[in-house]
């Protein structure tokens, strides 16, 4: 199934509806010590953030094209917290000059009952993860750092196994349409991080779930 380039961002507040501009990359495990140092170099926050999400994206597919994608997110960090429930629209196509990719963003605090409400809406869960990492921001700029780790027994965050021996790294900024000189600023901050992380403009034709 073709899908948007999945993306990891924790539940840190919530926009109404905004564009996300995104590049993405990733580092080796034993190469993550090094990339935390730089960041801790180059953001406004030496002492991340630190995050542990449960998400679990849902569909709900339509008499023809491609399903209708939602994720719900909760912090297993802050159990209190509200739930997020987040929408990404396609990557806008045709501008090459962009140096990022663009797309909808709608992202909004929920109350617990988000799972069930979904289902009594006609989604289907397709799959769930745990994500966990640290958060670097600079400026408006985001800097997540996220291990993915697969859920092997349906709603048993405690059994989980890690999806691969890499930390997905992601530098984003949520802003108004239009506000396309952002990707200008991430490209030079993403080439500060060269050669410990290529973060890039990642082509959602070549993605699958």
């Amino acid at each position: 199934m073709e899908a948007p380039p999945v993306t990891v961002m924790p539940v840190t507040g919530g926009t109404i509806n905004m564009m996300e501009y995104l590049l993405q990359g990733s580092v080796l495990d034993q190469a993550l010590d090094s990339l935390l140092h730089r960041l801790r170099g180059l953001c406004d926050n030496m002492d991340p953030e630190t995050f542990t999400d449960h998400e679990l994206v849902y569909l709900l597919k339509g008499q023809q094209g491609n399903p209708f994608i939602l994720r719900a997110r909760r912090s297993l960090s802050h159990p209190t917290a509200p739930w997020h429930l987040r929408y990404l629209g396609q990557p806008e196509v045709g501008d090459k000059s962009r140096h990022a990719l663009v797309r909808n963003c709608v992202d909004v605090g929920t109350s617990h009952n988000l799972p069930e409400f979904l289902n009594e809406m006609g989604f289907r869960m397709d799959h769930e993860f745990v994500a966990n990492g640290h958060i670097f921001r600079k400026g408006v700029m985001k800097v997540v750092v996220t291990k993915l780790s697969r859920v092997l027994q349906p709603g048993n965050t405690d059994n989980l196994e890690r999806l691969s021996l890499s930390y997905l790294v992601e530098l984003s900024v949520l802003a108004p349409a239009g506000q396309d000189t952002v990707s200008e600023d991430m490209r030079s901050f993403a080439e500060q991080l060269k050669p410990l992380v290529h973060l890039e403009k990642i082509d959602p034709s070549k993605q699958r779930h």
